[in-house]
């Protein structure tokens, strides 16, 4: 799974980030059994620049899905980080909470983490596709468009 993964980040002329440290007090992931909880990443740029912005105000409803997408990557930093490396240990995507920086009156949000679910998909298959819940925030850390935690299965 490792390989294919790399490759498919190629094809589509991605990378994984370095994983995010904490901003705070708690740690970027915990393991529980057989099961990684990753906190919640930020929408990070290829630069390292915060994706700020409100959706239904100053973003459209793409520009909210790219900011998930590159959430997607860093859970998946994260997830690296967590199984030493080894991300081959990846058994399913189970769950992601998305949380989008929106005015009150927008109500795109599934579309706007779809960003993320997509790309897991198209980078995992079939062990990318999982639950999920998309909610507005009326603000979110620094201003960033979109905020997404994630579990994951691990063997």
């Amino acid at each position: 799974m490792t390989a294919g993964l790399y490759t498919k980040l190629g094809e589509l002329g991605l990378s994984l980030p370095d994983a995010p440290a904490p901003a705070a007090n708690y740690v970027p992931y915990v393991i529980s059994g057989n099961l990684v909880f990753v906190s919640g990443q930020i929408s990070v740029d290829d630069e390292g620049e915060m994706i700020v912005g409100k959706l239904g105000r100053d973003m459209l409803t793409a520009d909210g899905a790219h900011a998930a997408s590159r959430c997607a990557l860093a859970l998946l930093a994260q997830l690296k980080a967590a199984c030493g490396g080894d991300l081959s240990r990846l058994k399913r995507v189970v769950k992601l909470t998305g949380f989008v920086n929106s005015t009150p009156e927008f109500s795109e949000q599934p579309a706007v983490i779809n960003g993320a679910s997509n790309l897991l998909v198209d980078l995992l298959g079939d062990i990318g596709k999982h639950s999920r819940s998309a909610v507005s925030a009326a603000s979110l850390p620094f201003g960033v468009a979109v905020e997404i935690e994630g579990i994951f299965e691990i063997v």
